[in-house]
């Protein structure tokens, strides 16, 4: 069944007013321009911003419903979300950060293994650069076990070769998770590269689908 979205808010400028659905073990992707209200679509998924209307659901429960005045708090949604500033606790080292909301030491220990940081487990944020503070973002959301993983730009911040491999190592690692993942990016060859499905938007509204069978 997967995550089901049908919501509308309205912004400054404009009203985002979006309907999709991801399955499980599925990438989608939603690129545009700054501004065009990606960042507060997925936001709302998480339960960080409440729509004016419309509904969003995972697996047949009900995260919002706006007619019914359902509205789940974030916590209670099981998510992951990866931010592209990196939210570390700069007092805690690498493994605590993972740590802070992990299921067990396990998971951790297996996270930071794959991805290939368990040697920097000890070092704080400062310590590292900004390739490896995105691969302890990632592992942080992980270690919840999360049913839905939504990232924000995720790799905004990262230089060129950074990103690139970066990105190689999402689409292995989408492969192994049996979760939606919703991306969201301006950089449609990330999107195609990484995604099952491209919803390009514009001003809130999503102008047209791709459904990319080769991804």
């Amino acid at each position: 069944m997967g995550l089901k979205v049908n919501i509308k808010k309205k912004l400054p400028h404009f009203e985002v007013d979006v309907a999709f659905s991801c399955d499980d073990k599925k990438v989608l992707a939603l690129v545009g321009p700054s501004g065009a209200g990606k960042t507060t679509i997925i936001r709302m998924i998480a339960g960080l911003e409440r729509p004016d209307s419309g509904t969003i659901s995972f697996n047949g429960e009900v995260w919002f419903d706006g007619a019914k005045g359902v509205m789940r708090p974030p916590q209670e949604r099981s998510l992951g979300f990866v931010f592209q500033d990196y939210t570390l606790f700069p007092h805690l080292n690498v493994y605590k950060n993972v740590a802070f909301a992990a299921e067990s030491k396990e998971e951790v220990v297996r996270l930071l293994k794959l991805f290939d940081i368990w040697r920097l487990k000890d070092r704080r944020q400062h310590e590292i650069s900004g390739g490896e503070r995105q691969r302890c973002a990632i592992c942080q959301a992980l270690a919840r076990r999360p049913r839905v993983l939504l990232l924000d730009e995720p790799f905004s911040a990262l230089d060129a070769n950074t990103r690139r491999n970066m990105r190689d190592e999402l689409k292995d690692l989408r492969n192994q998770l049996a979760i939606p993942i919703i991306h969201v990016t301006h950089d449609i060859d990330e999107a195609l590269f990484l995604a099952d499905d491209v919803l390009p938007m514009v001003n809130g509204k999503i102008v047209r689908k791709w459904m990319l069978s080769s991804c």
